[in-house]
Formats: C-alpha cells, structure tokens, sequence
C-alpha cells in the first residue's frame, strides 16, 4: 500500500510557541499525523502541559522551553532534539505579539518589542534550525503569516509591518534554501477565536467588523489550520516553496458582504 503523502509517520517537527492558542492546536494535529512533535514556548508549565498531550497521543517529545528573543535559548532547543532524535523535519514558527495603538503616539520600544519578537523571532527560528535542515539536505518551515501580511487593521500597523515583512522573509528564505531541499512557506491565519481574543470577537464593534467581513460567517477553530500546516509539512507540498496559504473563510476575498 502506497503511504499517504500527508503521513508525517517519522517526521520530527519543532512548534516555537506551539503550547497555546494556534501553535497548540497545530502541535497536536502535528501529532495526529504521525509526528514526534517538541512544543516549546516560554512557560515551562505550558511546555510541560503541551508534552503530556503529545505523549497521550503515543508520539515523543521534548520539555525544552525556549524564548524567540533568545538565540541561546533556540540553539539549545534545536541541539536538544538533535540529540534525542538525530534529526529535524519540521518547524512551524508560531511565537508572536501584538499590541492596538494610535501610530502616531506609538512608542518605538512597544514597536521594537513587536518587531523583535514576530519578525527577528522567526529569522531566528529560521536560522537556527535551518542550518541543521540545510545540512540534511531535507526540511520543511512553516511561517505564520496573518491577514495583516496582505491588508492593514486599525492600529496596529507594527504587527502588520512585521507581519507583512514574515510573508517577505518566507519568499527570500524560499529562492535561497528551497533548491537545498528546505521548502519555506507560511499560513495566514484569519480571525480565529483563542482564550486571549475572544472578548474582543465577542463584544466588540471591532469584532463585529471582523464577523461581517468574513464571508462565511463566523470566526475559524483553530484546528482548521492543522489541515493546511499538515499539507506544507508533508510530501504532498515538495515542489511548493515561497507560497502563502491563507485560511480565512473568505476575508481577504470579500467585498461588499451584505
């Protein structure tokens, strides 16, 4: 029987930021498609929480914390599942910031912070586990890109330009590594509802925009982004690289909706 291309049976896959929100639920549908799956964020009780998960699924996993502010902090992380696993696959960057304010009383450290962790975080993520990747000769690097890649919100123009500059790294990254058998991609997310946004979804005018602009009508679960983080992880993407797949039930698509 010919395996399914979306088998990842065998694959080691590293989530930066991969114990909540859309990291989490990609780490665990990581899992489901045959993964040894390491998640790793800053909060050791989140890694540690996250790994059991992964272990009740039958899959291994390391408890390493990591910080995309921190080289250090990556490097150990990747030496880490080098040493326990010889190898590396998959790496889904996740980690990321945001902050709503005026632009122009936006102070340059907020912006800085944003910049650092969402944009700078995922060159590091990048470097530091595409240099074991380009020295195997295979890897697969999966980006989180927004609808802010593509069009502006109100007030929060740092998260966009960060956002904006993930979807440019990921087609630099691509025309650089892709002919060394390290495909880079990324998924733009759409509205999903999470623990830290859903008040805002919920009850705000700003939420309400969010809703009527999406034409299908309500927001995203987040495991309805495993299905295409699966796709670009898989053998079913090897001649995909530089692509942005976005999975916004229409947003970006949608005009007048009403």
């Amino acid at each position: 029987m010919t395996p399914s291309l979306f088998d990842l049976s065998g694959k080691v896959a590293v989530v930066i930021g991969g114990t909540t929100g859309i990291g989490h639920a990609l780490s665990l549908g990581l899992a489901d498609a045959g993964a040894d799956v390491v998640a790793s964020s800053r909060r050791a009780e989140e890694v540690e929480k996250t790994a059991a998960e992964l272990e009740a699924k039958g899959r291994r996993t390391l408890r390493l914390p990591s910080n995309v502010k921190d080289r250090a902090s990556l490097v150990a992380l990747r030496d880490g599942v080098l040493a326990e696993f010889g190898k590396v696959d998959i790496l889904i960057n996740c980690a990321g910031t945001t902050k709503r304010g005026a632009t122009l009383t936006f102070s340059e450290e907020d912006w800085n912070n944003i910049l650092e962790t969402n944009l700078t975080g995922t060159l590091r993520g990048c470097q530091v586990f595409g240099e074991a990747m380009l020295a195997a000769g295979y890897g697969r690097i999966v980006n989180i890109a927004s609808l802010s890649t593509f069009v502006a919100l109100n007030e929060v123009a740092a998260y966009a330009a960060s956002k904006a500059a993930v979807g440019s790294l990921t087609k630099s990254l691509a025309v650089e590594w892709s002919k060394h058998g390290v495909n880079v991609n990324a998924i733009a997310p759409g509205v999903f509802r999470t623990a830290l946004n859903s008040q805002l979804l919920d009850s705000t005018p700003r939420g309400q925009e969010f809703l009527t602009r999406t034409p299908m009508a309500r927001f995203g679960k987040t495991e309805e982004l495993v299905g295409a983080a699966i796709y670009l992880a898989s053998d079913a993407a090897s001649f995909v690289a530089g692509e942005i797949i976005t999975v916004d039930g229409g947003f970006l698509a949608s005009g007048v909706n009403q």
